[in-house]
């Protein structure tokens, strides 16, 4: 655990988002592998069944996540003021509520797979392997929403290296298990969402473990485990807001992917594969994000300000970097990138122009991200969802559909940036009001240096 009210703000960070960065390095590589594996022993349907499957499965569990994110948002603030009996409170409280909603949300998924992939106008040829694979996909969501608990639950102790290492283990696993599965045992798209569920077993089993042994704070006893109802009205508060976002943007994805379904299977798989790629390179913004959150959250509770600030600046420096890096790199290596995936020259095509004209634009959305980690640290979580729904219902969305129109599908690939470029302005604007400071669980009188770094 890591107390994150101390030292210096820029290291703290750094060295605190450098483990989750790496960790989700592991997964989106594990989910690049996928999609290569999938491309070349299986085929361009697979890839887009796989990529239409996906933000169906977001959409269902995108209410949970957000909640979940509000009850690691408070456990970050309870630890922040020292207080451990409500982080273990807290802590039973997320568990109960992550299985329970997602065995629920998985039912439902599963019974109504057929219907759902038929109002995304999906193709006849990856109509059947997408209702295949997210049948299996969600008969492990369970273990799915307890590893990410866990792994929350962890970073909101102030632990981000622990949660490397168990993606290290997840990711090894579910490659082993795919080349098992899909290019000796030949099980094809069903491999792929068995490898999915085996490797996420894996993740919550030994999360769990360890969490039971290695933390004090930390005693998780599935059948003792208490509901805290004042605690999950906090969380509510915090992550409903956040929870309503993730399932607006999932439904944007879906609204997206039907958009993108209409120009036929090469253009889906062409997005399926750029959008993991573009996966990829998104992940230093995200992770400075969610480091920023957390040393937000502690800062917060402890009534820090004026480390916030310093914080804030500190990230945009250091993920403004890299996100000048990536898009350098990615713009140079588009084409040779999306050749790994697919031999398929149509494809290939459509996904290196997605890259050239989205990777120009990383900066924005690095920027947008680092404002919405102070935002969400503070337990400030309604503006963002308003800014989100704003910038992806009331211009992405209609631009993509406007443009494609009448430039085709480039214009789904221009409406990307033209959105983060407004999410970052009014979530810059927002920033400067101050109203984040007021949405803290533990309330406490700011400290001295706030007042010398607004004035």
């Amino acid at each position: 655990m890591k107390d994150l009210t101390k030292g210096n703000e820029g290291k703290l960070i750094f060295y605190f988002a450098v483990p989750m960065i790496l960790g989700n390095f592991f997964q989106i590589f594990n989910t690049l592998v996928d999609s290569i594996i999938v491309g070349n022993y299986i085929g361009k349907s697979a890839l887009a069944a796989i990529g239409s499957s996906f933000p169906v499965i977001y959409a269902l569990i995108s209410l949970v996540i957000g909640i979940s994110g509000g009850i690691s948002i408070v456990i970050s603030q309870y630890y922040g003021a020292k207080d451990l009996n409500s982080v273990k409170r807290a802590i039973d409280t997320a568990f109960i509520f992550l299985l329970s909603s997602s065995a629920l949300l998985g039912i439902v998924g599963f019974i109504f797979a057929p219907e759902i992939f038929s109002m995304l106008h999906l193709s006849e040829e990856a109509m059947n392997e997408a209702i295949i694979y997210m049948r299996i996909y969600l008969s492990g969501i369970v273990f799915m929403a307890g590893f990410n608990g866990a792994m929350g639950i962890l970073r909101g102790l102030g632990d981000s290296k622990t949660p490397l290492y168990f993606l290290i283990i997840t990711t090894i696993s579910n490659i082993l298990l795919e080349l098992i599965f899909i290019v000796w045992l030949r099980m094809g798209i069903e491999g792929a969402a068995w490898a999915t569920i085996g490797s996420q077993i894996l993740g919550f089993s030994i999360s769990i473990f360890y969490l039971n042994r290695s933390h004090a704070v930390v005693r998780l006893r599935f059948f003792k485990m208490v509901f805290d109802k004042q605690i999950f009205k906090l969380s509510l508060k915090i992550g409903l807001p956040s929870g309503m976002q993730q399932i607006f943007v999932a439904l944007g994805m879906v609204a997206l992917i039907r958009i993108v379904n209409e120009f036929g299977t090469n253009a889906m798989a062409a997005y399926t594969i750029a959008g993991r790629i573009d996966s990829f390179a998104a992940l230093p913004a995200m992770n400075f994000s969610m480091a920023l959150a957390s040393f937000v959250g502690q800062n917060i509770g402890a009534g820090h300000i004026g480390r916030v600030k310093r914080g804030l600046k500190y990230t945009i420096l250091m993920s403004g970097s890299v996100a000048i890096l990536v898009s350098l790199l990615i713009g140079l290596f588009a084409h040779p990138l999306m050749e790994a995936f697919t031999n398929d020259t149509a494809v290939i095509e459509l996904g290196s122009h997605y890259l050239w004209i989205v990777c120009s634009f990383y900066l924005l959305f690095t920027l947008m991200f680092a404002f919405t980690g102070v935002l969400r640290g503070a337990g400030d979580t309604l503006i963002p969802m308003f800014i989100t729904l704003f910038s992806l219902w009331i211009i992405r969305i209609p631009i993509a559909v406007f443009l494609s129109s009448k430039i085709g599908i480039t214009g789904v690939w221009w409406a990307i940036p033209i959105a983060w470029g407004l999410g970052m302005i009014a979530s810059f604007i927002y920033y400067r009001t101050d109203r984040w400071r007021k949405k803290s669980v533990i309330k406490k009188n700011l400290d001295i240096e706030s007042i010398s770094i607004n004035n």
